[in-house]
């Protein structure tokens, strides 16, 4: 443990993570003042554990009859027959080109669409039921919709939701009260078991940039919870949460099949999203961390940098979403509908049958599903 010393010394050096002329001995909790402890961050681990548990158990004995009640179908198609040479050439890529395609109806004695067939049901063979996609959506529902009401019940009496300078007042030596350490205790669980969970989830075409998005929020919470950035963190995750309820919401609409509904909390969803990410986002939050924050803190240091680059890459995501969403929302309104329900879908959810409504399953392909 000798050997690491020098290097675990040089980590939590205070230079790194704290303003010009403050020690870590100076944030320790005392009597008047009860200071974020980054001891703390180990604790989201067991609970993600406990999130996952709720998560089935709700899953399970809620959503899933919820689900079946609306008249959603847990049936998956049925099983291809088994053919070695097809399910060895599936294992190493799903995607074959016409080439190939000839060459396995060659080796097979097959004819192409006799191939093509097998490769169109093998695929559909791996695709979730709707009732599981509901279930997750009804899932995330449930989470984002607690989530930001419970923000917002805390957060509703303390002066920085009104007026930000509040984040920087006062700043390093703002105590963290006990709604504000489970609102990031939560909110920590929960992305951890987000980045588990996507592994075994309904796979989707941006597979790897949410998993870069979940791995950002993890490190903006942990940041924001080291350097005591804790009220700046507790309005980023309220602006966030808000928009994902009307998104899971359309979302479980579309599975039940209520398309008008659908069509009418997409629209609420659009609205919301360009509010709170193109909106509140970057003009209240972001001007805050980068204009206001080194007129009242006066000297910044490295972990700031850091944190407010984490900021402004997630704003590069929300952009690069809001592109495609709007592009959604073009094509559907041209097809007369919020086909694909805006931000949904599994990676495999393109129909041949019309070239619109294939668009704007390709484009659902590429979006998020839950963010910060």
């Amino acid at each position: 443990m000798s050997l690491f010393r020098p290097l675990i010394d040089a980590f939590w050096s205070p230079d790194i993570w704290l303003p010009p002329n403050t020690k870590w001995s100076d944030l320790e909790p005392n009597e008047q003042v009860q200071y974020t402890d980054h001891r703390h961050l180990v604790y989201p681990l067991p609970m993600a554990v406990v999130v996952l548990l709720i998560r089935y158990l709700l899953e399970k004995y809620c959503f899933s009859p919820l689900g079946l009640s609306l008249g959603i179908k847990s049936t998956k198609p049925k099983k291809v027959p088994i053919n070695d040479m097809l399910e060895e050439k599936y294992a190493r890529n799903s995607k074959w080109n016409h080439k190939e395609v000839v060459g396995l109806a060659k080796r097979l004695d097959w004819t192409e669409r006799q191939v093509e067939r097998w490769l169109r049901l093998r695929r559909a063979q791996d695709k979730p039921s709707t009732l599981v996609k509901f279930c997750e959506s009804s899932w995330r529902f449930f989470y984002y919709a607690f989530s930001f009401h419970f923000g917002l019940a805390f957060l509703w009496n303390k002066p920085w939701l009104l007026n930000i300078d509040y984040c920087w007042i006062g700043y390093p030596h703002q105590g963290v009260t006990r709604d504000t350490w489970w609102y990031y205790m939560i909110s920590l669980s929960f992305y951890w078991a987000l980045a588990v969970s996507q592994f075994f989830d309904v796979k989707r075409k941006d597979f790897w940039q949410m998993f870069v998005h979940h791995i950002c929020t993890i490190c903006l919470l942990s940041f924001s919870w080291i350097c005591n950035f804790h009220r700046i963190g507790t309005l980023v995750l309220l602006t966030h949460d808000c928009g994902d309820i009307f998104l899971e919401l359309a979302k479980m609409a579309k599975y039940a099949k209520y398309q008008k509904f659908c069509d009418f909390i997409s629209i609420v969803f659009i609205v919301v999203w360009l509010l709170t990410r193109i909106g509140l986002f970057p003009f209240w939050i972001l001007y805050s961390t980068s204009v206001n924050a080194p007129q009242v803190v006066n000297q910044m240091f490295p972990a700031y940098y850091i944190f407010n680059g984490l900021l402004f890459l997630l704003l590069g995501l929300h952009l690069y979403w809001t592109h495609l969403i709007l592009r959604i929302a073009y094509l559907s309104w041209n097809s007369g509908s919020m086909d694909g329900d805006i931000r949904s879908s599994s990676s495999d959810e393109i129909t041949l049958d019309d070239d619109s409504n294939s668009k704007i399953d390709d484009i659902n392909g590429a979006l998020p599903n839950g963010t910060i």
